[in-house]
């Protein structure tokens, strides 16, 4: 007898139908036989659904058995094959009766014992047998939660293999997991550990940040050691407008391939923070190896990624940052797959002025010779510091500054004004792909960011004396367009641009 039982496969943060076939034939040796491209804990899964079913007082008569998972010409990995392979088997051996399995999608990893333990990847399946119409997903119970976040499909998690032959035997009912509509419903939380006001001083970084954060902008912070540039970048998530429920379901759907949803938060619901170390290698950034999985620049997705002591990164590492900033998704070509994995982040980068962190510091002298600098300095390429739209300066602070008693600028009062210019920005681009100005390019740049005659000239001998590229260019008209945006709105005038321009302290000096 042939049994058939939906589960799915996942190819980069996509699941994709994989049809499970398990054939029993009585009489010759006992025998098992998996087909269909299975690899690693795929191919073991027999030893743990075996012993499972022994356990649970299931006995299989002797005979041929053979499982396809179709189809065969993608890759099947991971541990979530093993609940629909015992599911299969009791099926295929006349156990469980094959017609009450259609249109079920199974997932999940047996313990010896036969309980079921949580998989990696549950929230893009949900999110396929919703497409699919699908009678029920049946996954562990500890990814009931994170797959009832999809709605359009019935979740049962389950416990154990028992619980769930129960239910297909029609012998006990489950009822479905519902969702947690407070953790739906758009709710931001203002009970961040970090806040501005505890940085002393910095308040023309602190306007540059604003800007990054108002109009979704690379920036690149530039000072030396002890100046406060981690304190600053550390707090740009504090001031970034809530996610909504379309970029939280993006940015788990990543975590959840990952398999970094942490217990009881089935939807992410602050932007993510991604801070790796400079040691971290090209696969560790985009994603990769054998089996592809999300990189840092993946996990920032819809969030914040940190990039502190930038020219100390591999150089190969910094590169592959190029393609991600301007198209907001990376794609890992293997010999065997492609996938591509979102990558829509904003990027936040830190640097010292030079190798001993006191080049142009007017309180300390630097140490480092002429041609040391200029090497420093190298190791950051044109294209990718004309995909930065801000380079700022970030001085050390006064001592002065320091004695103050007075609070500097609140993260509250940021993120009032930024969450203003982004409705504005969401208002205006209404309809279209792009979400705020950091995304304008092509017809929607030349529409939105047109000059008058004064304002074109201005840019156009600034663009000439500082030997800027186009994609400088193209970056001062998205920046003029945000700092435009925080005074609600109106026409690019010289003042916007030249703040713009002033927010380019590399450009500048280049010039």
């Amino acid at each position: 007898m042939i049994a058939r039982v939906s589960c799915a496969a996942l190819r980069g943060v996509e699941a994709f139908e994989v049809k499970l076939e398990a054939d029993f034939t009585r009489g010759g040796l006992p025998s098992f036989n998996m087909v269909g491209l299975a690899e690693g804990a795929v191919k073991e899964a027999s030893g743990r659904v075996f012993t499972a079913l022994r356990n649970c007082a299931f006995k299989l008569p002797g005979g041929k058995i053979t499982v396809n998972l179709a189809p065969a010409d993608c890759r099947k990995a991971g541990s979530a094959y093993d609940l629909p392979l015992a599911l299969g088997l009791l099926a295929a051996v006349g156990q469980l009766a094959p017609e009450n399995l259609e249109g079920f999608y199974c997932l999940g990893e047996l313990s010896l014992t036969g309980e079921l333990r949580p998989v990696p990847g549950v929230l893009p399946v949900a999110m396929l047998a919703a497409e699919k119409k699908a009678h029920g997903l049946i996954v562990p119970q500890a990814n009931a939660k994170e797959a009832s976040v999809v709605q359009g499909v019935a979740v049962y998690g389950v416990n154990s293999l028992l619980e769930a032959v129960n239910f297909f035997a029609l012998a006990h009912p489950l009822e479905p997991t519902l969702p947690d509509h407070d953790m739906l419903r758009e709710n931001f939380a203002a009970d961040f550990a970090f806040d501005f006001a505890e940085v002393k001083g910095q308040e023309h970084a602190k306007r540059a940040i604003e800007l990054a954060a108002a109009g979704g902008h690379n920036i690149l912070l530039i000072g030396p050691p002890g100046s406060g540039k981690t304190m600053l970048a550390q707090r740009i998530p504090g001031i970034l407008p809530p996610l909504d429920f379309e970029e939280a379901l993006e940015a788990t759907r990543v975590y959840s391939v990952a398999g970094l949803l942490r217990p009881g938060e089935p939807l992410l619901r602050r932007r993510p923070f991604r801070s790796p170390h400079h040691t971290t290698s090209n696969a560790g950034m985009v994603g990769g190896t054998s089996n592809p999985r999300p990189g840092e620049i993946s996990l920032a997705h819809c969030g914040v990624l940190f990039l502190d002591e930038l020219p100390e990164f591999q150089k190969s590492v910094l590169e592959v940052l190029r393609q991600p900033l301007e198209e907001g998704k990376i794609t890992i070509a293997r010999a065997a797959m492609s996938v591509s994995y979102p990558a829509g982040f904003m990027l936040v980068a830190a640097m010292n002025p030079c190798p001993c962190g006191y080049y142009g510091d007017i309180s300390r002298r630097c140490a480092c010779p002429p041609q040391d600098v200029r090497r420093y300095r190298a190791k950051l390429s044109g294209p990718l510091l004309d995909r930065l739209d801000l380079h700022v300066e970030v001085p050390a602070v006064p001592y002065a500054d320091l004695r103050l008693q007075k609070a500097g600028t609140s993260s509250s009062s940021m993120r009032t004004r930024v969450i203003r210019a982004r409705r504005l920005q969401q208002k205006r681009y209404a309809g279209t792909a792009c979400r705020n100005n950091a995304a304008l390019n092509g017809d929607m740049l030349e529409r939105h960011c047109a000059l008058k005659e004064a304002e074109s000239a201005f840019l156009g001998h600034a663009v000439q004396k500082l030997g800027l590229s186009a994609r400088s260019y193209t970056r001062i008209l998205r920046l003029a367009r945000t700092i435009s945006d925080m005074e609600e709105g109106g026409e690019i005038t010289v003042r916007h641009l030249a703040e713009a321009i002033n927010c380019r302290a590399l450009d500048r000096e280049q010039g």
